[in-house]
């Protein structure tokens, strides 16, 4: 072929998988981000009321809150979001390229915000008590604008990931149509509720550090509990309106790939089981904050935020990422990097019949020479980087890794026919509506085919290493062991 494919270096880690590294990392950058936007909005809503009604002790929660905003969310939340760039860009390069060639000027507009941002909540606990109230509250709430201004941004690069909606945006290629998509009003609704949870949950954290009979206990801690009951009823309606907007594939996943403890109900309205009992648990925690603030315990409200992190955000996070699957940007980018469909406002091209055609080794760039063309001696090893191109941004090829892994989704078979079969069925034809169309040649599907039945079998290990066996004793060998051993020794004549 004349030109190759720009297809990235691909990055596996072992056992977990790339994805999993992104998803922790992210998990906690999404608690964060989200305590800060819904900490905005809290200091806002308790500032004005303080200015409002004379109240000058509620800025004391605030300035508490402020402080330990900046080394939870504007410190932790700056090491963990460049964690996501690098993983992601290492992880799936040509996806996050692709968003920024979409979304060059959203993000560079988010990056003005965000500085606002920091230097706003920074101004914000340092000048309290230092200027007087009505031009702190201005800073407040030039905070409050600067915080919602990143969400909308990066939400409207989020749901493009998840689909443009119409076909637009692919006849125009424009940042308006690709930004304005159909999941993106729905899903701003639903993290806009659920920042307001968070926010409320850490901040029980600070209500509990106030002095057990201090009067501020109360009216602080109903105003938190408060705006944390509307986060969870207000993210229930919106997640219903979410699921709605989902594009078809994600209603597959939704009601046939997910886990047995997602259920899905007619008319897309869907009940995730575990986030339901935990907003559920929250709920109660919240109405109990807002009952008896004088009884919590910072103890307790440390355990909650735990709680929402590992049973709350994880879960959502991750089926929010299942959802888009066999797609990592605007479904037109497979997960695997390569991309599926034409897209003339921008002048991309369709990479699959040219992968059918020349086989994913020979037309992708970055695979060593000697790969590139498959032979006996090479069969596993080129078997393996196919898998790790192909398949390993969405799979474990370890038979035990925690992320989908692919030797037991093909159920353990070690019949390499049965394998390519399915190779060359479904996912060369595309009909698995969750996992990309891979057509690749005879020669490659069998080399494919060949390394996960040795994985399979336990002959080579997801590295594509050779595993070494101990012989068996069998009672034949045994028994002439023992009797080679009670031989006399003879001297050499």
């Amino acid at each position: 072929m004349s030109e190759l494919l720009g297809i990235y270096p691909s990055w596996y880690v072992p056992q977990i998988g790339t994805a999993w590294v992104m998803g922790i990392i992210g998990t906690i950058h999404v608690l964060a981000s989200n305590t800060s936007v819904g900490a905005a909005i809290l200091f806002a809503m308790l500032e004005s009321r303080a200015v409002r009604d004379n109240k000058p002790e509620i800025m004391q929660y605030i300035k508490k809150y402020g402080m330990f905003l900046l080394v939870f969310s504007y410190i932790w939340g700056s090491v963990t979001g460049p964690g996501i760039w690098y993983s992601v860009t290492v992880a799936s390069p040509r996806g996050i390229s692709a968003l920024i060639h979409n979304f060059v000027w959203v993000w560079a507009t988010e990056w003005v915000f965000f500085t606002v941002e920091v230097i706003g909540v920074y101004a914000l606990v340092y000048t309290i008590g230092k200027i007087d109230p009505k031009t702190h509250l201005k800073i407040t709430w030039t905070f409050v604008v600067s915080s919602v201004a990143t969400l909308v941004l990066i939400v409207g690069i989020l749901s493009f990931m998840m689909w443009p909606g119409t076909d637009r945006w692919y006849l125009t290629g424009s940042v308006f149509d690709a930004f304005y998509n159909l999941n993106f009003a729905a899903q701003l609704a639903d993290r806009g509720f659920l920042m307001l949870t968070s926010a409320a949950v850490v901040g029980t954290i600070i209500v509990a550090a106030i002095p057990k009979g201090d009067p501020l206990r109360r009216d602080v801690g109903q105003t938190v509990a408060r705006l944390g009951i509307t986060g969870l009823v207000g993210g229930a309606l919106s997640f219903m309106w979410y699921v709605a907007t989902l594009p078809p594939n994600a209603l597959v996943i939704l009601k046939d790939r997910l886990p047995h403890w997602f259920g899905y109900i007619d008319f897309r309205v869907t009940t995730f089981v575990p986030l339901a009992i935990t907003s559920l648990l929250i709920g109660a925690y919240l109405l109990w904050v807002y009952l008896k603030p004088q009884a919590v315990r910072v103890p307790l409200a440390a355990a909650m935020v735990v709680v929402l992190l590992v049973a709350g955000i994880w879960p959502e996070e991750r089926t929010r990422e299942s959802l888009r699957k066999p797609w990592v940007a605007g479904q037109y980018m497979y997960s695997n990097q390569i991309i599926g469909r034409d897209v003339p406002g921008l002048g991309i091209q369709d990479e699959v019949p040219v992968i059918a055609k020349e086989g994913l080794l020979k037309a992708a760039a970055f695979v060593p020479a000697d790969l590139r063309v498959i032979t006996p001696q090479n069969q596993i090893e080129a078997g393996r980087l196919l898998a790790v191109m192909a398949c390993a941004n969405c799979h474990s090829i370890n038979k035990d890794g925690p992320l989908r892994p692919l030797p037991q989704l093909l159920h353990g078979t070690t019949d390499v026919a049965m394998i390519q079969g399915f190779l060359s069925g479904p996912l060369a034809h595309g009909t698995v509506p969750y996992m990309p169309k891979i057509d690749l040649p005879a020669d490659e599907q069998r080399a494919l085919a060949t390394f996960l039945s040795a994985v399979n079998a336990g002959t080579v290990n997801a590295e594509g290493h050779l595993i070494a066996r101990a012989p068996v004793a069998t009672p034949l060998h045994t028994a002439v062991a023992q009797a080679a051993d009670r031989q006399p020794i003879k001297a050499k004549d």
